[in-house]
């Protein structure tokens, strides 16, 4: 299996969407000051998710701050700040799965199996409607996704009932 999606998914039944609340205006803010090593970084993750198609140039009115996070194992993670868009937004209310629960259901099974979604968030595309609404601004330029990023307030919702849909 690849390590990472070499490129966007084709479309399927299920899209992503963005549904605001009645009223709600564009939000644009301006990019965070970043650090040298940070701004490497982003050049570099902004080049493999344009590569991939997952990413485009874009210039709507929407526009979230890019920050970078450093894990455990020294990697910067790069984060956009959607508070704001997240906000206006119509929150999805899907029950999402609680651990615990997840681990009472395993008890007395003796064979179990997993599968590495490391990348499932960007096997979902944006409704093209709503991919402005996910732009995000940088140093260099302004960039939309076309696939469902991290950091918007209903994709683990999103996520979770696909999930359960493909599980069933």
């Amino acid at each position: 299996f690849p390590e990472d999606l070499p490129s966007i998914s084709p479309t399927h039944q299920v899209e992503f969407q963005i549904d605001l609340v009645p009223g709600a205006a564009p939000v644009a803010r301006a990019p965070y000051r970043l650090a040298p090593s940070e701004m490497k970084e982003l050049s570099d993750q902004l080049k493999q998710l344009a590569d991939k198609g997952f990413i485009r140039p874009s210039s709507p009115p929407w526009g979230a701050p890019v920050l970078f996070l450093k894990k455990k194992d020294g990697i910067f993670q790069m984060c956009i700040d959607y508070r704001e868009l997240n906000k206006l937004t119509v929150k999805n209310r899907y029950p999402l799965s609680r651990i615990d629960d997840l681990f009472d259901q395993l008890q007395g099974s003796s064979v179990y199996s997993k599968i590495d979604l490391r990348s499932g968030y960007h096997q979902l595309r944006v409704h093209e409607e709503d991919i402005p609404k996910t732009a995000f601004r940088t140093q260099y330029k302004h960039y939309e996704f076309q696939v469902m990023p991290f950091g918007l307030t209903n994709a683990p919702a999103v996520f979770m009932d696909l999930m359960n849909q493909v599980c069933k």
